[in-house]
């Protein structure tokens, strides 16, 4: 397959090359696209064979469920049912944007769409492609990341191109994203609201409209259950991983960073390539030739923005061994957390002890 790719200016739509997009979706087809979190792989989502497309492009598992991407608030009650007043709230505070809502899925959305679950993921993108390609489809797009299963989600359009290359029909270009990590993803079909992902919505600014709200305590752990049936994407298996072997190394800021130097110079001496994870704040402490800035403490918007893309440049670069710092201080904190754990398999090194975890 010959996939076409369109430069877009988000700001000057083409809206002839929007159209041959969104005719795309409408016939069955797979496109690329660029939300505000992450570039999607996007597809009918009302079209179980058009969904069954994506799970085959990327490799991912059946009963992993697709975010559903809607145009407008009014398409929400022809997506779910039992809509409770609190999704209205937070549509009103968040959509467009990085959001995802879990309700009650109505009969039109098939099940090959939610990983066969009686529930749907909805979301109202903010980025103006997006949007205009849900329109100019006629009708709404399931849509994940748009990388090859377990690899670092897209934030640049070469990403997509890099994994979905003669496998798609198009993919629209519309440059770097905005946040780049996925939505927030909260489940509001229980009798409190609860956060199954975190990400750019923080649990603070839920709070602020809905008032109680929990968190799934799987978030930045382990889920060894092979059994457990993912409510939302990104629940149960590995995600984000690059092809080198990622550790996260976590404790008092200074002994991260003699633990980092002690596991480079290790690496070093027995012919790896290695490559550290650091925070502007560090960079100059470490001894590693090859050391990924990967933004500034002060802003974690920053860390939050070039983690994917560091991943992805460590794979081009063929590097054998990562090491990162944690990031937990701030709203974004956990969300970055959750994906570089998954990144890392959850392999945590406790830099005081320099004993190994599982998960933290």
């Amino acid at each position: 397959m010959n996939t076409i790719i369109y430069k877009i200016d988000p700001s000057d739509l083409d809206m002839t090359k929007i159209k041959e997009a969104g005719q795309i979706i409408a016939d069955g087809g797979l496109v690329g696209f660029p939300t505000e979190t992450v570039y999607g792989l996007g597809a009918d989502a009302m079209d179980a064979s058009a969904s069954a497309k994506i799970y085959a492009a990327k490799g991912r598992p059946s009963d992993n469920p697709l975010i559903v991407h809607i145009a407008d608030l009014a398409s929400l009650t022809d997506v779910a049912l039992d809509i409770p007043e609190a999704a209205y709230k937070l549509a009103r505070r968040f959509w467009p944007g990085p959001l995802t809502m879990i309700l009650n899925k109505s009969s039109r959305v098939p099940l090959g769409t939610t990983g066969g679950l009686a529930t749907v993921a909805v979301r109202m993108p903010s980025d103006p492609v997006a949007l205009a390609l849900i329109k100019a489809s006629g009708t709404y797009i399931a849509a994940p990341s748009g990388n090859i299963s377990g690899r670092p989600s897209p934030t640049l359009a070469e990403h997509m191109i890099e994994d979905m290359s003669g496998k798609i029909e198009m993919i629209l270009d519309g440059g770097k994203v905005g946040i780049g990590l996925e939505s927030t993803i909260v489940d509001l079909t229980g009798p409190v609201p609860m956060i199954l992902r975190p990400g750019y919505i923080t649990k603070s600014m839920l709070e602020d409209v809905l008032g109680e709200v929990t968190v799934d305590a799987a978030i930045l752990e382990e889920n060894a259950d092979k059994n457990f049936r993912p409510k939302a994407p990104g629940m149960k298996y590995k995600h984000y991983a690059p092809k080198g072997d990622l550790t996260v190394v976590e404790g008092e800021p200074q002994k991260v960073i003699e633990m980092i130097n002690h596991l480079t110079g290790q690496c070093q001496e027995c012919g790896q390539k290695a490559a550290v994870i650091a925070t502007e704040e560090d960079l100059e402490k470490y001894q590693c030739e090859q050391v990924f800035c990967i933004g500034t403490r002060a802003h974690e918007e920053t860390i939050a923005a070039n983690l994917f893309d560091i991943l992805r440049k460590m794979d081009d670069m063929g590097i054998d061994v990562i090491y990162s710092e944690s990031f937990y201080n701030g709203g974004l904190g956990q969300a970055i957390m959750n994906r570089l754990l998954k990144a890392a398999g959850h392999q945590v090194i406790d830099a005081d002890t320099g004993a190994h975890k599982n998960c933290l």
